[in-house]
């Protein structure tokens, strides 16, 4: 396990670039007392020259050199160097900032498609002169993920960025210390427990009959905002035992509706506050860690003064840590049980009952939950979101897949695991969504020794990656490559995870559709996202006959910009607008109107 105090944001800021500016300030220290020895009696203001000039060369000297060792070592090893872009200017700042802007308003792949065409499918940004690869080839995150995994972990600067919001919970830490939270963890997320969909079906009783009021009042509703709500709902009743009923607080309204005024019970309005306010702050946390990505190395510098997530994270503690204390101390209540008798009550635990049977350490338990929930709200809502969206914009889609819904389940049926596992055409849709949107469209891994990747060309010799080097994977970019997936690759057609080009693509190379990771760290809760998934997925086509696109329900600079029809691929013909932090989101909400079935429940 290792020490949170060694890997703090400013230790890990410092611990590169004070090395290179020791290295600097010790070479301007040579230069001038070389100089001093055959010109002696040089003035102050010759010496600041001196200092000015050898500062400079002696940093650029550095990282020459460290170049020259990089291909040393390759070249000893029988590799080659991997490409690396070439800026306008220095430290290529100006990609950094091309890039940042891209992130922050383009389309998500915005400028790196055009890097893949250019310079491959591997390259080396070496912005800020820190080397960080990024790849979209398979065999190259199979390795990562898979092949190579001992060499390959989240590293201190991903742990260092997220530590404020993950601490050292299972997303965030490596080797023991990830072992233990998933031993710990991974024997809740059971075929008996993920089967079991009381939960799901009562998030779906709140959230269903909240639309058909909107709908009825002629309002569109926001489905992305409903979709995070139902998974925040249904994840803290997962974890607590009860949920935080963010589904009872008021829904937003389209762009420029004047919301209806309504009387709210008391008890009613205060529950709603406290649901508001955590959700509120858990996404604010979330958006400060993804400011961080951004920045890169250099985000440390804008939070010198303030932790952008300490206000946030101050209200999710205050509403966790007493659920967390309320748990620890019935379980220190209970008499002490053997292993027999810990498995009789598994069917009966929430997974924090489970988890305290385990360890009565908060911080621990604090870490854990909010990993859990951190996933269990983002990526399964960001995977709803952009399912429905292709269901809106697929009206035959929509309607094949109703026919399965009422064919497998029925008008008013509560979906079972045999229902879900017995419609293939509803895996198919749910799939095609991850292919072209994955929850995560970015990732990283840290190397931790000196190693190789086979180059994309076998007759190429392999790419060098140094020790300690950031490599960033995209199954975004890879899941569009027509190479990979054939001519159609940008098109939604869920048959192609049902007709041939899944034998001709797919099965003969899985690591190609990577939507839950792979290798020891796939995702535990795979199963559990797919059953959340289908089950509100089942519920709302049970409830509604058709469902379309109401893009004036948001306001018009969240729209996609009309330059983007003349662009090339999806981004020519979508009707949203795609953008990411840590996971995918439509900018601006996914706004849609539902033609009601009157007879469904």
């Amino acid at each position: 396990m290792f020490s949170k105090g060694l890997d703090t944001p400013g230790i890990l800021f410092l611990r590169r670039p004070a090395f290179y500016a020791a290295s600097t300030i010790v070479g301007a220290i040579l230069c001038i007392r070389f100089v001093s020895k055959i010109w002696p009696g040089i003035p102050l203001s010759l010496w600041l020259v001196l200092l000015g000039i050898s500062l400079p060369l002696s940093f650029a000297g550095r990282v020459k050199l460290r170049q020259l060792s990089t291909r040393r070592a390759a070249a000893s090893i029988g590799a080659r160097p991997i490409p690396c872009l070439q800026g306008k200017r220095v430290g290529n700042v100006d990609l950094m900032f091309k890039f940042l802007e891209i992130f922050r308003t383009g389309y998500p792949g915005d400028g790196l498609d055009e890097v893949v065409s250019d310079v491959g499918t591997i390259f080396n940004t070496r912005m800020l002169f820190e080397d960080d690869i990024i790849t979209i080839e398979p065999n190259h995150i199979k390795a990562l993920l898979a092949t190579d995994f001992d060499n390959f972990e989240k590293g201190d600067k991903f742990r260092a960025t997220t530590l404020s919001l993950l601490g050292t919970g299972i997303f965030n830490s490596d080797g023991e210390m990830w072992k233990f939270h998933r031993s710990m963890t991974r024997p809740f997320f059971t075929h008996d427990r993920i089967s079991h969909f009381n939960i799901f079906d009562r998030c779906a009783d709140e959230a269903i009959p909240s639309m058909k009021a909107r709908f009825r009042a002629g309002h569109a509703v926001d489905l992305q905002d409903l979709m995070l709500r139902f998974t925040l709902d249904s994840s803290s009743e997962f974890l607590f035992g009860h949920g935080i009923h963010s589904l009872r607080g008021e829904l937003p309204y389209p762009h420029n509706t004047r919301p209806e005024v309504k009387s709210v019970p008391d008890g009613d309005t205060a529950e709603a506050k406290t649901a508001e306010a955590f959700a509120r702050a858990f996404a604010g946390a979330q958006y400060a860690i993804s400011q961080r990505f951004r920045m890169g190395p250099m985000w440390p510098l804008f939070e010198i003064s303030k932790d952008n997530t300490k206000e946030h994270m101050e209200v999710v503690n205050a509403y966790i840590e007493p659920i967390l204390q309320n748990a620890i101390n019935k379980q220190k209540a209970r008499p002490s049980t053997d292993d027999a008798s810990l498995q009789e009550t598994l069917d009966e635990d929430t997974l924090l009952d489970y988890l305290v049977r385990r360890t009565t350490d908060i911080t621990i338990l604090r870490d854990e939950v909010v990993n859990i929930m951190t996933a269990a709200r983002d990526t399964t809502a960001s995977t709803l979101t952009f399912t429905l969206y292709f269901l809106a914009t697929h009206p035959q889609v929509y309607s094949r897949l109703r026919e399965e819904v009422l064919t497998k389940v029925g008008s008013t049926s509560r979906p079972t695991y045999d229902n879900i596992r017995d419609m293939k055409y509803l895996r198919a849709v749910i799939n095609e969504s991850m292919r072209l949107f994955p929850a995560v469209p970015f990732n990283v891994r840290d190397s931790i020794k000196a190693t190789t990747l086979p180059s994309p060309n076998p007759a190429e010799k392999p790419l060098y990656v140094p020790a300690r080097t950031s490599v960033t994977y995209s199954a975004l970019l890879m899941h569009r490559r027509k190479d990979l997936w054939g001519p159609d690759a940008e098109e939604y057609d869920p048959d192609r995870f049902l007709d041939e080009r899944l034998r001709k693509y797919l099965t003969p190379n899985p690591y190609i559709f990577l939507p839950f990771n792979a290798g020891p760290r796939i995702c535990i809760g795979q199963q559990f996202a797919y059953n959340e998934i289908s089950f509100i997925v089942i519920r709302l086509l049970q409830n509604f006959t058709s469902m379309t696109l109401s893009p004036e329900g948001q306001a018009p600079e969240t729209r996609p910009p009309a330059a983007w029809a003349s662009a090339e691929g999806r981004k020519a013909i979508e009707k949203i607008c795609p953008r990411m932090h840590v996971t995918l989101y439509s900018y601006g909400g996914l706004w849609v109107k539902m033609t009601e079935d009157g007879e469904a429940c």
